[in-house]
């Protein structure tokens, strides 16, 4: 099989790597039929990411099951299903309490699309081996569309999380956005989605903010602090001093979800979190948890995941395609 090898900054390319094979009998073998790049990803395509190439890029798709082994019953071959970006058991103390991104039973941060916590291959493969079968693919709800929800392993289930959580403790909460990416897009969808009185989406690319305001959302190019201006604050830049602005937005015991992937030191304003009141969050995600209440919500019609999607483009054109620069394109297989 092929497997698309991040090798150099802007660099991708096809190679050759020996077809998985199921190693027990929990394990399954999927197809993608629908992948795209995590905002972090980008990142990484730009040189900014702290990994040697090469390797195995991808971990968000909808795929198709192929193959399973013999304990599998969640999901048969023919299935699509959202395959989750980190690798968890599904049994250990860690992935019953929800924290699927610390499992266990696996290296630590194991995950696929980057070696870390072992080589686990990309989503951007022909084929992939699953092996918490049952513990970690999520079935695609009937009538989903598979482009859409192509992030669902990872951007989209994330998005959810940032805020629909607090907009369900705090109804009608006032909700800051400071992204670059599809994350920031997602975000804004489901807060007016989820009942938000007032959504600010900053981003400097005006096709971002237009798409932002299409979800109902006011928008602006640059951030100047407003303090106390909103409840949630959703910081998914990468970017320090903007997390800095975003917390100095909060109003008192305001929150800040951090999603950005912070690869350059910086400072935050300490002393004004402190006098405010903030409680800040910076993570990887343990997105399996969050698929399933995401995905319903996506099923709900109450949302438009499909409407942050850029490109759809060919799966062969992937080494070509991949590193140039669009907000969310979505790579599929001809025929599925």
């Amino acid at each position: 099989m092929r497997e698309l090898t991040y090798v150099a900054r802007r660099t991708v390319e096809w190679r050759e790597a020996p077809d998985p094979e199921l190693r027990s009998d929990q394990e399954a073998i999927v197809a993608p039929v629908a992948a795209t790049p995590c905002d972090v990803d980008s990142s990484i395509l730009a040189g900014h990411g702290f990994i040697e190439p090469p390797f195995a890029l991808g971990h968000e798709c909808v795929a198709r099951v192929v193959e399973t082994g013999d304990a599998v019953t969640a999901v048969a071959p023919g299935d699509l299903v959202v395959v989750p970006w980190s690798i968890n058991c599904g049994t250990c103390d860690r992935c019953r309490a929800g924290l699927t991104a610390h499992c266990t039973a696996v290296p630590y941060m194991a995950m696929y699309g980057a070696p870390i916590g072992g080589s686990w291959g990309g989503l951007f493969s022909d084929l992939v081996r699953v092996p918490y079968a049952d513990a970690m693919l999520v079935p695609l709800p009937t009538g989903l569309d598979p482009v859409a929800m192509a992030s669902a392993s990872d951007n989209w289930s994330l998005a959810w999380r940032l805020v629909a959580p607090h907009l369900r403790a705090r109804p009608g909460a006032r909700v800051l956005v400071v992204a670059r990416g599809s994350i920031g897009l997602y975000v804004c969808d489901i807060a007016r989605a989820l009942g938000a009185s007032d959504v600010l989406y900053v981003d400097p690319d005006p096709g971002h903010r237009d798409l932002a305001r299409a979800f109902g959302a006011a928008t602006a190019e640059t951030l100047e602090p407003i303090p106390q201006g909103y409840d949630i604050a959703v910081e998914a830049t990468g970017r320090v001093e903007q997390l800095s602005l975003a917390v100095k937005c909060l109003a008192p015991e305001g929150i800040c979800e951090s999603a950005g992937n912070h690869f350059r030191p910086g400072e935050l304003p300490l002393l004004d979190m402190y006098l405010t009141g903030v409680t800040l969050r910076v993570a990887r995600d343990s997105v399996r948890a969050h698929i399933p209440d995401a995905l319903e919500l996506a099923a709900s019609g109450k949302v438009d995941p499909r409407k942050v999607v850029s490109h759809v483009i060919d799966w062969e054109d992937l080494p070509a395609a991949l590193p140039e620069k669009h907000l969310k394109p979505v790579f599929v297989r001809s025929g599925d």
